[in-house]
């Protein structure tokens, strides 16, 4: 349905002269007025004046589809369950668990007792979340004692958060340790003191500090700050036996790591291994030694371990594979936990220490989702796991592997009623142009026709080794339950089929990402899902630069697009060394001030500097005014440019969330009718609304 001729003429943002010259090119840029030039303070007139015009078209456009967006909202609202609460989990001489309210937008955090006594409220995000626009609790950690907590809260969507330390008996926060944290802070073995990391005024996690409570904040000590590499972030983590605290620096595709004593940090870093370009490691501590996981001599990664006297000499415990794709090693007192992936499919393994003897938790499902949950304790009577498919609904489990058994704890509740058997879940391997084959993930309604005349909605992302696992969402059923194909393609640039997946579609091969996604799309035209023309397609971030590139390519195959917080201004983004993320995502993209090939590459697939005269289907953009990952102006930009210069009349809608950042709003609530709207967006286009 195209109602593009009922709805007010659409903003039009001025062109204005702007150019510059790099490589010998001449650049053309007559929206970089839409960044405002005081940046990350944003009060241009004009500039918000423009965002403001958007946003009440998207308004308009909304309004004759209000039903819609409101019936898909109720019915994904029906399947949550409002009173919803987590397992609790053991950490030391307590329980604790979260849960929501019935109506709630937020969740209030509890404790009690192991050995008994009544639930205590410890933080209550309701409470928190009164009167702003936007809240997210970005971490908390309790002391070792259990007497206090290290809470980390954002009000504005700008990802700095304010860390404080809370005093869990009366509920009154202490002290305010920094405005600018970010990242989980680990606590001292005597609960005394906490180590952190903070962002600078260009939002790179620069640096490490030690806080001692009850000192002013300003004595805070830096333990570690990076000063070589401005692409580098800095992080901080505990090990699982509590014995050590690491210092992390690194940028997508290298790594460093220190370590000191979790009794003392003042005492001098230990380095573990000086950076090697393109070499990663993570490290954690048990047992006297150091376990390291790295992909020094194996695309895959291996496991090799190190004692804290010699931290550079590794020795081989696990070496790499073809087929195995070894992700994650966390070493608790009776095994060695393994987190892999064989075939593009999650395994969890426990490894004994002294025989070496491997065990891998049983999974009964072709296709599925599986991970180690919270699992805070050196050494727990069971392993805590999470487990969904594209047709089973989120499963926590216990892993006991003394009975070698799977203890289900809860499963996600869906109050309206969900029948599994209603439902067919299907695992297809598509070609690509260069030989390839493409794993793609389909689920569909009992009865759906594979003869063509169906819609279906294929998501992407593609980028940074981030897998899009197969798991399950109660949303999507809203697009399934009226017919609607719901497919996910694995495509190059994440790690789905291990870590040379990643690899081939990053940097100078970039554009496997785009192709992949295409040939999937094409394939499941083949297949007999769909039909050109009747593919709604969603990506965010990196993904919504693949929804801007698909579009400039193929935009025949698709009867809706929503790209939300697209990085779409690729090429200006990465000649700017003075924003947030650039200088740590030449890794990924290639460098264009230095290197003239790579900027000639991001010129020719960018998708804000491709667009061009042509039909384009309908899409709807959304952004943040706060976003420090894909700043506001690059969905801008990109709209008021493609609406100067397509040929078609089909909708362009853009929508800015004028008090939140890359994640859109922040309450469940809110965060669920954002949903509802892209879904009435794209039902509406592909003709498949039923309200």
């Amino acid at each position: 349905m195209n109602r593009a001729a009922e709805l007010p003429a659409p903003p039009k943002a001025e062109q204005r002269p702007y150019s510059y010259d790099r490589h010998g090119i001449r650049i053309e840029d007559p929206y970089h007025w839409l960044k405002d030039q005081s940046y990350p303070k944003i009060d241009d007139p004009d500039v918000l004046a423009y965002l403001k015009a958007e946003n009440a078209y998207f308004e308009a456009w909304k309004k004759p589809h209000e039903q819609l967006v409101e019936t898909l909202f109720q019915e994904m609202k029906g399947r949550q369950k409002e009173d919803d609460s987590s397992v609790p989990v053991k950490d030391g001489d307590y329980l604790y668990w979260w849960a929501f309210k019935p109506g709630a937008q937020y969740r209030q955090w509890y404790r009690k007792p192991v050995a008994g006594g009544p639930d205590q409220l410890i933080f209550d995000e309701v409470k928190e979340a009164e009167g702003k626009e936007y809240f997210r609790l970005g971490g908390m950690a309790t002391s070792p004692d259990g007497k206090l907590a290290a809470v980390l809260v954002d009000d504005n969507g700008s990802e700095r958060f304010k860390l404080r330390v809370r005093d869990l008996a009366s509920g009154k926060d202490l002290e305010t340790v920094t405005e600018v944290g970010i990242g989980q802070p680990v606590w001292t073995n005597d609960s005394r003191g906490l180590v952190f990391t903070e962002v600078n005024k260009n939002w790179r996690s620069y640096r490490a500090r030690y806080h001692r409570v009850g000192a002013p904040a300003a004595q805070a000590r830096t333990l570690y700050q990076e000063k070589r590499d401005k692409g580098f972030s800095v992080g901080v983590s505990g090990s699982q036996d509590r014995s050590l605290i690491f210092i992390s620096s690194g940028d997508n595709t290298t790594s460093e790591v220190r370590f000191v004593s979790a009794g003392d940090p003042t005492e001098p870093l230990t380095l573990i291994s000086p950076r090697k370009k393109d070499r990663q490691y993570d490290v954690d501590a048990a047992h006297g030694k150091l376990w390291i996981l790295t992909n020094d001599n194996h695309v895959n990664f291996r496991v090799a371990s190190a004692h804290p006297s010699r931290p550079a000499e590794w020795t081989e415990v696990i070496p790499g594979s073809d087929r195995t794709y070894l992700r994650g090693v966390t070493s608790f007192r009776d095994h060695l936990v393994l987190t892999t992936r064989v075939d593009g499919l999650d395994q969890l393994i426990l490894r004994d220490y002294a025989s070496g003897a491997q065990e891998r938790i049983p999974f009964k499902e072709a296709s599925y989702s599986a991970g180690f949950g919270s699992n805070p304790e050196f050494a727990p009577a069971a392993y805590r796991l999470s487990y969904s498919s594209m047709v089973t609904p989120a499963t926590v489990y216990d892993y006991d592997p003394k009975a070698d058994q799977l203890k289900p704890l809860k499963v996600q509740e869906i109050p309206s009623g969900y029948d599994p058997t209603q439902y067919v879940t299907e695992r297809l391997m598509l070609p690509t142009r260069d030989g390839k084959r493409v794993p793609v993930s389909v689920v569909t309604k009992k009865g759906f026709r594979k003869d063509g005349s169906q819609p279906l909605f294929l998501y992407g992302y593609g980028a940074y080794g981030y897998a899009i696992p197969p798991g399950f969402s109660t949303t999507r059923l809203s697009l399934v339950d009226r017919g609607v194909a719901f497919a996910i393609a694995h495509i190059r640039g994440g790690d789905d089929l291990g870590y040379q997946w990643f690899l081939d579609g990053k940097l100078t091969k970039r554009t496997n990402t785009f192709n992949d996604f295409v040939d999937a799309a094409k394939g499941l035209v083949a297949a007999g899902y769909t039909s050109p023309g009747k593919i709604g397609a969603q990506g965010g971030s990196a993904g919504g630069e693949l929804m801007g590139a698909v579009v400039n390519s193929n935009p025949e195959l698709f009867g809706a697009v929503v790209a939300d917080v697209p990085f779409v201004d690729v090429l200006n983004t990465m000649l700017d060394d003075s924003l947030p993320l650039t200088p740590g995502e030449w890794p990924e993209w290639g460098n264009p001030i230095t290197d003239k090939a790579a900027f000639e590459l991001i010129r020719s697939y960018s998708p804000y500097d491709q667009v061009r005269p042509q039909n384009y289907p309908p899409l709807l953009i959304t952004g943040g005014l706060n976003d420090p990952r894909v700043t506001y102006w690059e969905p801008a930009k990109w709209a008021a440019k493609l609406r100067a210069t397509k040929t078609d009349s089909n909708p362009l809608l853009l929508k800015i969330n004028m008090g939140a950042g890359h994640g859109g709003k922040s309450g469940r609530w809110d965060s669920l009718r954002e949903t509802a709207e892209a879904y009435a967006f794209v039902l509406t286009q592909l003709g498949a609304a039923r309200e």
